[in-house]
């Protein structure tokens, strides 16, 4: 099989897995009261950050997902969502550290890779939402342009 084949296989097993995380994401988020609108938002950056950016590249599985949310929040979302706004970036960042608690809880990425997401997002919000302000006033440098 070449390179393009192995990686659409990839990224179809990933796709067929990870319906399974977002429906247990969706039960955790149905157990803690939200609104469905809430619900629904959580679901879909969850999805974008699982389905689709980590499987852009290298079809990444979601337990590898703690490890390249920098990518996504400092570059990816702020580039390719063309509904990327400081809200939407908030919001996003919310749900994926939602949906990767949810996914400790359950035992399927450790609670120390979570920790380490959670402190990561943290100490570099700032910086993610000045990228996010550079790439709306124009000033925005993409080091791999």
């Amino acid at each position: 099989m070449d390179d393009y084949n192995v990686w659409k296989k990839k990224v179809e097993e990933n796709y067929k897995r990870n319906e399974k995380f977002i429906e247990e994401f969706e039960s955790w988020l149905l157990q803690k009261n939200l609104a469905k609108k809430t619900i629904r938002k959580h679901l879909n950056n969850a999805s974008l950050y699982i389905n689709d950016y980590l499987n852009c590249y290298d079809a990444s599985t979601m337990e590898d997902g703690v490890y390249y949310v920098h990518g996504f929040l400092d570059g990816w979302f702020i580039e390719k969502c063309l509904w990327s706004s400081r809200n939407s970036l908030k919001e996003t960042t919310a749900s994926v550290k939602k949906f990767y608690q949810c996914m400790s809880e359950k035992g399927y990425v450790s609670e120390n890779d979570y920790n380490e997401l959670s402190s990561f997002i943290k100490e570099n919000m700032d910086e993610f939402l000045e990228q996010m302000d550079s790439f709306e006033n124009g000033t925005y440098y993409d080091m791999f342009d």
